[in-house]
């Protein structure tokens, strides 16, 4: 068995990373695959897939051979997508022989939500048996090898609508609550920082919570089961172990409050008064008194001091959130400072204006969303009061000091216009430069700095 990778090398804005190399909840992507792939082949086939190839085109894949699975580095897929298409895909083999690519109908409203805008590499095409239009996804399953007669299999994302956010008729203009769709099954192509949002956080923790939800609803014994372990425990079911997993060596105030389902990582501090509700941490995570993170993630060596707050927000490595902040629906990359008191919003102000995200391509584009917050590169430092406007980004490298003339981030920023340059290039090394740019010979790499 084996398998081979695509490699998808375009930068994702504002990153200046291929999206294999950034971390969608607490791992890079491309070991997010290899992990998710290596445990269904040792479950199905009891063994795991060897890498056979590396390619850099689509059309590379005639050079596959024997039982293979291919896909390409920025897809992102969870077990629960990868085990339906799988399953599906042997069952094929093993009654024609046909191999299968993995698709998904247009008409499923998670994936038209979330998967679709933004989105240049999909596909579309014709389902052959029931003739609605599908997206086909680069991810194959090759019994023996390349062939060009290929079955696509759709994978539904049996989504339900849930509610996240309870506001004024007047706040959203149409409804009085905020819904998403919780999928049981998702899959995404990150070409944006949107993604990579949807990725972490709506098909993550926000799925996360809507299967536990699905699977209390229609089983009367894991009602009981987490029923009986919350008594056991004299806590509340949401707080009980069985909807809180917790790793070791980990310091937790008695004062905090956590609601699963949360995983937290190894050697984890939390500290008095502080919310945890349905989010993800890694490992090495210090979250400090009066801190509140709601449906949130946050990768390894993180730090949170007193009274921040993340909702639906994606933290990578290595990055501080500063006291009294407030980031609503945003991604931060690695090695970021945000300083204190920033405010990230969510919400157009004035008129019912559709929020807009730029592409791959750097063109701006409706992501059919009523609220969302901003993205942070790798390597920034924000000062302390800024206020950021919905959709907006700041590219990687970039440092932002507030000032009376730069308070209010209104539109994009990049590398060219980071504070930084005014006192001198070498104060601040530029580690993420853009496609086809080098860094120059007196910026310390980001291998060295890391």
């Amino acid at each position: 068995m084996y398998r081979y990778i695509i490699e998808d090398e375009n930068h994702v804005p504002p990153f200046n990373q291929p999206a294999s190399e950034l971390t969608i909840g607490r791992r890079p992507l491309k070991l997010h695959q290899e992990i998710l792939l290596n445990e269904y082949f040792d479950r199905a086939l009891g063994k795991s897939p060897e890498l056979r190839g590396v390619f850099k085109d689509v059309r590379d894949l005639v050079e596959v051979g024997g039982e293979s699975v291919a896909y390409r580095d920025n897809l992102w897929f969870d077990e629960e997508f990868l085990e339906y298409f799988m399953d599906e895909a042997l069952k094929e083999a093993k009654k024609s022989g046909q191999a299968s690519r993995a698709a998904f109908s247009r008409s499923d409203d998670a994936f038209r939500n979330y998967t679709l805008p933004l989105a240049h590499d999909l596909e579309s095409s014709v389902d052959s048996e029931t003739g609605e239009a599908i997206y086909l996804l680069d991810l194959w399953y090759f019994p023996k090898g390349f062939t060009r007669d290929v079955k696509a299999i759709v994978v539904p994302s049996d989504a339900h609508e849930m509610g996240f956010f309870a506001v004024p008729d007047y706040m959203t203009m149409e409804q009085g609550d905020l819904t998403h769709y919780a999928p049981m099954r998702a899959v995404v192509s990150i070409e944006s920082w949107v993604h990579v949002y949807f990725a972490s956080i709506i098909f993550g923790t926000f799925a996360r919570g809507g299967r536990i939800d699905k699977e209390i609803e229609s089983s009367f014994f894991t009602s009981l089961k987490l029923l009986w372990q919350a008594v056991l425990e004299q806590k509340q079911i949401l707080s009980s172990s069985s909807m809180v997993e917790i790793g070791v060596a980990c310091d937790i105030d008695p004062t905090a409050i956590i609601k699963g389902p949360t995983k937290i990582g190894d050697r984890v501090t939390i500290g008095a008064g502080a919310i945890i509700d349905n989010c993800t941490l890694g490992n090495d995570v210090s979250i400090d008194a009066g801190c509140m993170l709601y449906q949130s993630t946050v990768a390894d060596n993180c730090f949170l001091p007193f009274r921040a707050s993340l909702y639906l927000t994606a933290v990578m490595e290595n990055s501080i959130i500063a006291q009294n902040t407030c980031l609503q629906m945003c991604v931060v990359g690695r090695n970021t400072f945000v300083g204190a008191g920033s405010t990230f919003t969510d919400f157009n102000m004035i008129g019912n204006i559709p929020i807009k995200a730029a592409n791959r391509h750097g063109q701006l584009e409706s992501v059919g969303q009523g609220v969302l917050g901003g993205a942070v590169g790798h390597n920034c430092r924000i000062g302390a009061g800024m206020v950021i406007m919905p959709g907006r980004m700041i590219e990687s490298d970039v440092v932002l000091i507030a000032s009376p003339q730069r308070r209010v981030i209104n539109r994009s920023i990049t590398f060219e216009e980071s504070d930084h340059l005014l006192f001198g290039r070498d104060l601040h090394s530029r580690m993420f430069p853009r496609l086809g740019e080098k860094v120059g010979e007196d910026d310390t790499s980001w291998d060295e700095a890391w």
